[in-house]
């Protein structure tokens, strides 16, 4: 099984304050940008879950991080039209770490909003 990383495979560099001095123990990494989030949540659901995703459903930047909204398949069935889908919520740090996800919903493919 491969080990799940947190900064999605991005370069570190270390950028310091302008008054302050370099040192070469600390490490600074880039904060993620939308899109590498929303790659990252889904990347994270999938691996966690061992489901088909279907795709990224929302975005969110919170205070230290980003909230990704993931739809997967958990029940495939005949027809397709009647799949069970799952939404997932995935949380993550400003860096990308995964610090948790829960299921939000489960629901019938095209009886997913409903109101």
């Amino acid at each position: 099984m491969e080990r799940i990383r947190g900064d999605g495979g991005r370069t570190r560099r270390r950028e310091p304050e302008p008054e302050e001095e370099w040192t070469d123990d600390e490490e600074y990494v880039e904060p993620l940008s939308a899109a590498e989030a929303a790659r990252e949540g889904l990347r994270q659901v999938i691996e966690l879950t061992g489901r088909e995703p279907v795709g990224t459903t929302s975005l969110k930047a919170v205070r230290d991080g980003w909230l990704v909204g993931v739809e997967v398949i958990e029940d495939r069935r005949i027809p397709a039209s009647t799949d069970l889908l799952g939404l997932y919520e995935v949380e993550l740090d400003i860096d990308g770490a995964l610090l948790g996800y829960r299921r939000v919903r489960r629901y019938q493919r095209g009886k997913g909003e409903v109101g």
